[in-house]
Parts: C-alpha cells; sequence; structure tokens
C-alpha cells in the first residue's frame, strides 16, 4: 500500500488537493482513500491530510501510517510540526520552500539523510494562478518525483476533476502550475 501524508495550513488545499489525487489514481482501477484531520479547522491553522492507494481494498481508516510520501504545502509548518513522525527510512519528502535544500537541512536537522524534494510551490501558484494555494504545483512535483503516473494522464483526469467546479481559465491556471512543478522539483 502506498501512503501518503500532506501538511499544510486549513485554507491551502491540502484537502482538495488529497482529493483530487485520489479521484484521478481512481480512475486507474486502483484502491484509494482521501481524508484529513484538523484541529481547530480554523483557517491558517495546522492540518494533515492523507492518502492511501492499493490494488486490493483498503480497510484500515487509521490516520497512523508509515508514510511512503511526505508533502508539505507550507514551508514554515516543517519547524512547527514533527513531519518526520513514523517515517521508514525510503520515505520522500517534497517540501515547498524558497530555501535551498542545504539551507533547509540547516535549519531543520531531522531531515539530514532523507530523499528530499524542494520547490516553491507557493510562488508557483501566485505566478500561475494568482493566488497562494501551492497544492496544484504539489501535485506536478509527487507526479514527478513517484513516477506514479504519466504527467499527461495526471493532467487529463485532473482537468476533469477540476472541471466539476471551476471556470476553464482556473483549471488552465492549474495546469500550467502543475506543468511547471513537475519541470522544477529538485
Amino acid at each position: 500500500m502506498l501512503e501518503i501524508r500532506w501538511h499544510s495550513r486549513a485554507g491551502q488545499g491540502a484537502v482538495t488537493g488529497a482529493k483530487g489525487l485520489a479521484d484521478v489514481i481512481a480512475t486507474t482501477g486502483k484502491e484509494v482513500q482521501a481524508f484529513a484531520l484538523y484541529g481547530s479547522a480554523k483557517r491558517g491553522a495546522a492540518m494533515s491530510a492523507y492518502d492511501r492507494i492499493d490494488d486490493e481494498p483498503i480497510l484500515n481508516h487509521e490516520k497512523f501510517m508509515e508514510p511512503d510520501y511526505v508533502l508539505v504545502i507550507d514551508p514554515g509548518i516543517v519547524f512547527i510540526t514533527d513531519i518526520c513522525a513514523n517515517d521508514k527510512p525510503e520515505t520522500k519528502y517534497i517540501i515547498t520552500t524558497h530555501l535551498s535544500k542545504e539551507e533547509l537541512i540547516a535549519k531543520k536537522p531531522d531531515l539530514q539523510g532523507k530523499t528530499l524534494y524542494t520547490l516553491d510551490c507557493i510562488q508557483i501558484a501566485l505566478d500561475t494562478i494568482g493566488k497562494p494555494i501551492p497544492n496544484a504545483p504539489m501535485l506536478g512535483a509527487f507526479v514527478k518525483v513517484s513516477g506514479i503516473l504519466e504527467l499527461d494522464y495526471f493532467k487529463k483526469a485532473f482537468t476533469k476533476v477540476l472541471g466539476k467546479k471551476l471556470p476553464q481559465a482556473v483549471i488552465d491556471a492549474n495546469m500550467e502550475a502543475i506543468q511547471r512543478a513537475y519541470d522544477s522539483v529538485q
């Protein structure tokens, strides 16, 4: 089973990102699960969202997981939440930050020796979508790092997911954000 934990602040789109990822993966015939834990549920409060993906029915509905991927879409969360909780040696981290990997590790030594990818999802979102909602760029980075799906397939399926709620201009901006993050994750 593939397990993904998202860390963000409420209002940044982690729940939408986790559910959107689940919706896209479900089109491949895999079993999926997406859910969130909110704490105070106030905009800006730290929160987590989760995905599980498997070939078999998923019977585990607990929040506890040993994630294969940890996606951090708010750079400040790195310093106020234990993003490394219950990880395993092969856990991969994708973190939005303006810092280089070396600068980030110097400020957060817990990341030393981890498989770490960085990019500035917030800046990408501002440049493409016009709002600091970094979930779409994080999805682009995740698709690249995980290799779970071909980018074109993901974008086409995610366009259908977004098409249920958003105007075409916003969908196009999200596709640009996904592509830009896919191309820039390091």
